[in-house]
């Protein structure tokens, strides 16, 4: 699994886990806020980006990403921020190793698994695939996804060239998710984040999330979809700092009841 890294002489270690079809590159604005105080990590999950070439499973992903914290964090606090894909894996790391993760930040989780719609959608998705590589359905999903110009091309290029065993296994491991039995024994202090304008399912998600560990705080962000990294840097950036800080959050978001 490839990674970046940055500021390996900062005291505290950030990692971020990008979502499905894209790779870490959608962090960028991220790392640049927050390279002059952590040390942080970017991997390319496997199948996506450069560790393109590699088989994907969420409980494998979680594996490595733990191992690699493990080689690069020795003695730091850990925080971990994952979007929609990397949420999930995220969470399936806070059940194997309850207490490597210090601060767990879970964007756009989808854990309610689509069961008898997963046998219905991945044959529908199978015949669609090669619309992944047309330039006019890339353009209408990066929209969705808030991809802004700059980063289009590279959104196509790695779009374009997934082959068809990843984006199936990307997408069945997406629709089948569900949350771990050992989630609710982290260590970890858990901030759940999901988008006012994200489907029901999303939302719901998320109050289940916040409803299952004692220490988790949920929160909806208002006039968004999936993806707030990428829709608002500053203001994700500065939510995720002032979490971290205990500072404050921003004063328009809703939160989710226990």
């Amino acid at each position: 699994m490839e990674y970046k890294e940055y500021s390996k002489d900062k005291d505290a270690l950030m990692v971020f886990l990008h979502g499905g079809g894209v790779s870490g590159w959608m962090w960028d604005k991220q790392v640049s806020h927050f390279a002059s105080k952590y040390h942080i990590l970017v991997p390319d999950l496997p199948g996506h980006g450069n560790s393109s070439g590699e088989n994907f499973s969420i409980q494998d992903s979680a594996e490595r990403v733990i191992q690699l914290i493990q080689d690069k964090g020795k003695e730091k606090p850990v925080i971990v921020i994952g979007f929609s894909l990397g949420a999930q894996i995220l969470l399936h790391m806070l059940s194997i190793k309850k207490d490597l993760i210090d601060f767990a930040i879970i964007n756009s989780a989808l854990t309610i698994p689509i069961k008898f719609g997963a046998k219905l959608l991945l044959p529908i998705l199978k015949v669609t695939y090669p619309l992944v590589k047309l330039r006019s359905f890339a353009k209408l999903q990066s929209k969705v996804l808030y991809i802004d110009n700059n980063q289009f091309e590279l959104y196509f290029k790695e779009s374009s060239q997934t082959d068809l065993n990843t984006f199936m296994q990307v997408m069945n491991e997406n629709m089948s998710f569900q949350i771990p039995e050992r989630y609710s024994e982290s260590m970890a202090n858990i901030l759940i984040t999901v988008g006012e304008q994200e489907k029901p399912m999303m939302k719901e998600s998320a109050e289940k999330l916040v409803q299952l560990h004692h220490q988790a705080e949920g929160i909806i962000i208002p006039k968004i979809g999936h993806g707030i990294s990428l829709a608002n840097p500053n203001y994700f950036n500065d939510l995720v700092e002032g979490w971290i800080t205990n500072s404050s959050l921003p004063e328009d978001i809703k939160k989710i009841q226990k």
